[in-house]
């Protein structure tokens, strides 16, 4: 059996939709739900999964700024897809970092509804390449959308965060058609992110030149 094909057969070890992943972890939460629970509790599709789940993170309303430490474990994540890396490895700081079970609870009242009814239309179909090379290639884009989830822009953060999530599910469920809107949206994010940097640099460089040095 081929590599791509037997981590597609560990990834059918738990044969439960991410919707479902989310709803039990929130109905047996007695304690802080640490982020090495959610890893452990996302088996052979950690990365697809944690990328959803912080991609998740940042479309919940939170105060300004709060992306630039929100949008760090995207980047991470991402970057071990491009590394290749069997397992997910999240810094100290990261792995003992918790949600308390009420707001865990919150979120997922409100995650769960959306994921079961776009789980409806989802399904395995015209996937374009194996598991390995597509974690690197779409690694690799979710990392440019994570990092413009971190830049301090306003309304920088939440497109990109979309499109990321959106990416995550269609890798969990090798749904090519639904992979095909995520990186759609990716790019619209990128550009409308790109559009938003190139006018914030005109600015400061037209009121610079107005700074007596």
């Amino acid at each position: 059996m081929s590599e791509d094909k037997k981590t597609d057969a560990m990834a059918d070890n738990d044969p439960r939709p991410l919707s479902q992943v989310f709803q039990d972890l929130s109905l047996s939460a007695t304690r802080p739900v640490s982020f090495t629970e959610l890893e452990d509790a996302f088996t052979d599709r950690s990365f697809a999964a944690l990328l959803t789940f912080f991609a998740i993170l940042n479309l919940i309303p939170l105060p300004p700024g709060t992306g630039m430490i929100t949008g760090i474990p995207l980047v991470l994540v991402s970057v071990q897809m491009v590394m290749g890396r069997d397992s997910v490895w999240l810094p100290a700081f990261l792995r003992t970092k918790s949600i308390s079970p009420d707001r865990f609870r919150q979120m997922s009242d409100k995650v769960v509804p959306r994921l079961q009814w776009l789980e409806r239309f989802i399904k395995p179909r015209n996937w374009p390449f194996g598991r390995r090379q597509g974690d690197r290639w779409l690694g690799a884009f979710t990392t440019i959308l994570g990092m413009s989830v971190v830049l301090p822009m306003p309304l920088s953060n939440w497109l990109p965060a979309f499109a990321t999530a959106i990416i995550g599910i269609a890798l969990c469920e090798r749904d090519g058609r639904l992979l095909f809107g995520g990186l759609v949206i990716g790019v619209v994010s990128i550009a409308i992110v790109a559009g938003f940097a190139f006018i914030a640099a005109s600015v400061l460089t037209y009121l610079a030149s107005f700074w007596p040095f």
